[in-house]
């Protein structure tokens, strides 16, 4: 439940294209600069105490997104605003305090940890970055923060190396160290692909009592929509560096819009072994984001597209309450 109804953060039109790099011949032969489309013309905005789920196939430019507001990769063009002022303003010290109040979960818990740094280490090292805590204040509260994420006995696991902890324990490690800081944001980047069942499960439950415990407000990035439900307020559902629909969870659930959107829903599993699936599925392969095509850009795979989805580029639109979609068979 959202308590807060200020916008804590607003993205608007935000681009992001990777140059392809070329060999030396291909560089004098061609002056064509080619680019990966990542993220194109994205905007969305997230409220203080809310939970948004960016939700789409692997490679749509989830993650990217959430670099781009971290500024941990600089856009091509576009404009990020946090608590109302660009984040592209900052000095560089600015950013580093900034970056105290925004915080990231990766991913790979193993490959974003250091193997040379024990996990008492790795939790409090954002402290000594961001604050002037004694050595001592700094294992206190990196032992807290362990026990609050249920890494128990704190001071026995502190002296542990990533290596010699179960998955679901260093995927905690990450959730301890975002949190030591006392964030406001946090972005989880797929925090629970990298987890069985029943870890995903603990994990979820342990990021929805954070949540409430520390208010925090979360852009929870995954590729799974059937844990959006147990976390998110609202969705986005992104497909080839754009979003195609955007509402509060319940409603783009229960009254999904865009194809895609449907799509993604009825490919959600459901436990009944007499279920049988009659919605259409996606035709073929999602286009290279390098030359997406034109139009709407999920009109190749679409069964229901028409002849001027190729032409023309839909835009998000109101159709109820705060539910936008961007789809010309619903324009």
């Amino acid at each position: 439940m959202v308590k807060h109804m200020e916008k804590l953060l607003e993205v608007n039109h935000l681009i992001k294209h990777f140059p392809l790099d070329k060999g030396f011949l291909a560089q004098l032969l061609s002056k064509e600069k080619r680019v990966v489309h990542a993220v194109d013309n994205v905007s969305f905005f997230i409220r203080e105490g809310e939970v948004l789920g960016l939700a789409g196939e692997s490679g749509c430019g989830k993650t990217t997104v959430g670099r781009l507001i971290l500024r941990l990769l600089e856009p091509t063009s576009g404009e990020i605003l946090y608590r109302g002022k660009s984040i592209y303003q900052n000095t560089k010290e600015e950013m580093r305090r900034l970056r105290e109040k925004m915080q990231v979960i990766f991913q790979d818990p193993f490959a974003s940890l250091s193997p040379r740094m024990s996990i008492g280490e790795a939790i409090g090292f954002p402290l000594k970055i961001h604050t002037s805590y004694t050595s001592t204040e700094t294992k206190d509260l990196t032992h807290e923060i362990m026990e609050k994420v249920g890494l128990s006995p704190a001071d026995f696991l502190a002296r542990k190396y990533p290596h010699q902890l179960s998955g679901g324990q260093r995927q905690r490690v990450v959730i301890a160290r975002a949190l030591i800081t006392n964030p406001d944001f946090v972005v989880a980047d797929e925090p629970i692909a990298m987890a069985d069942v029943s870890v995903s499960a603990m994990i979820l439950e342990l990021m929805v009592q954070l949540k409430e415990e520390f208010d925090l407000t979360y852009l929870f990035i995954t590729h799974d929509l059937a844990t959006c439900k147990y976390l998110c307020d609202r969705i986005a559902i992104m497909y080839l560096g754009q979003i195609l629909e955007i509402g509060p969870l319940d409603e783009v659930f229960k009254h999904p819009i865009h194809p895609y959107t449907i799509s993604l829903l009825a490919a959600v599993p459901v436990p009944d072994p007499k279920f049988r699936r009659t919605d259409p599925i996606p035709k073929g392969e999602i286009p290279s984001a390098v030359d997406p095509p034109s139009g709407c850009r999920f009109h190749p795979r679409c069964s229901f597209a028409r002849a001027g989805c190729s032409e023309r580029l839909p835009v998000l639109e109101k159709v109820a309450g705060d539910h936008w979609v961007a789809c010309p068979v619903n324009q």
